[in-house]
């Protein structure tokens, strides 16, 4: 089994060196915006928000300034991670938790080195790590989610209105939020996201795996539900029974999508037979394509 420290060094070679072209000096500007305090105007540099630019000043200097805001200075992430059994389900390449961890690392990797600070909320199991800088804190990261991965999964079921209640009681200043899960969960928690997404810039990592959309043509099966144990026999080669499991997979599909438009979150979604870099490189072009960071939609 790889180690946090081996995990991130494949990452950083495989994905971040990737995505940094896109990523530097870009995703620390999510914030700006009419609400947010002038922290200074500087002159222009290559790369910079034309929208940024400060036309009196400009006018004043005859060179181009731009207007920086306070939050370019003080950024903060928090991922907030689900570790419910659920989580355990892997039927390709890799479990979904090992996915959410991998996805965890690429994001402190990246938001620690460019000098920013993440800090790590799990659940159900409520685990915390203050926000911090640097590699250290990246792995620091990585090892907590991989280490919560790893341990016992009797958990019980997911809370995910809970945590996102106590991801705003923790999240007090604005910040990047990337809720990390697969959303396999009762209904209940729209409002308790709303209530995040007000105050903060929030991204849903959707992390799936194919079975969960499909069930295999392999006749007589026995299905266990991860989270609370019960067990339904169900014949698989019965064309009736893949089409109503289908069905339900989209009908719950459908109410997640819904309930992210509703409140404005972010989507991404990864699953765990694809490699993560070209869903995140779509993405990331996308949003900043937008200039905002608006995703193309669940």
């Amino acid at each position: 089994m790889e180690t946090p420290e081996q995990v991130l060094k494949r990452l950083a070679f495989k994905v971040v060196r990737r995505l940094d072209g896109l990523v530097f000096g870009n995703y620390a500007g999510l914030f700006y915006g009419p609400s947010l305090d002038l922290a200074e105007v500087r002159e222009y540099q290559p790369g910079d928000d034309i929208r940024r630019i400060d036309w009196n000043v400009t006018a004043r200097m005859a060179r181009l300034f731009v207007r920086q805001y306070r939050e370019e200075h003080e950024l903060t992430a928090w991922l907030i991670v689900d570790l419910s059994p659920s989580m355990g389900v892997g039927t390709r390449r890799r479990l979904k938790r090992e996915l959410a961890a991998e996805f965890a690392g690429v994001a402190a990797y990246i938001v620690t080195r460019h000098g920013d600070k993440i800090g790590l909320l799990t659940f159900p199991d409520e685990g915390f790590l203050p926000p911090g800088t640097g590699t250290l804190q990246a792995l620091r990261v990585l090892h907590r989610v991989m280490e919560g991965a790893a341990g016992p999964q009797d958990r019980g079921t997911t809370d995910l209105a809970g945590a996102l209640r106590r991801a705003g009681r923790t999240c007090r200043r604005r910040a990047l939020v990337f809720i990390i899960s697969d959303f396999l969960v009762a209904g209940g928690w729209e409002e308790s996201l709303l209530a995040l997404a007000r105050r903060h810039d929030v991204v849903a990592v959707w992390i799936q795996d194919p079975i969960e959309r499909e069930l295999p043509d392999v006749g007589g099966l026995h299905l266990r539900d991860p989270e609370t144990g019960a067990q339904v026999w169900v014949d698989t080669s019965d064309p009736r029974v893949r089409a109503t499991y289908r069905a339900r997979v989209e009908e719950q599909e459908a109410r997640v999508a819904a309930a992210f438009r509703r409140t404005g979150v972010d989507v991404l979604r990864l699953a765990t037979h694809e490699a993560m870099l070209q869903p995140l490189l779509r993405f990331i072009a996308y949003r900043k394509g937008r200039g905002r960071w608006h995703s193309p939609g669940p």
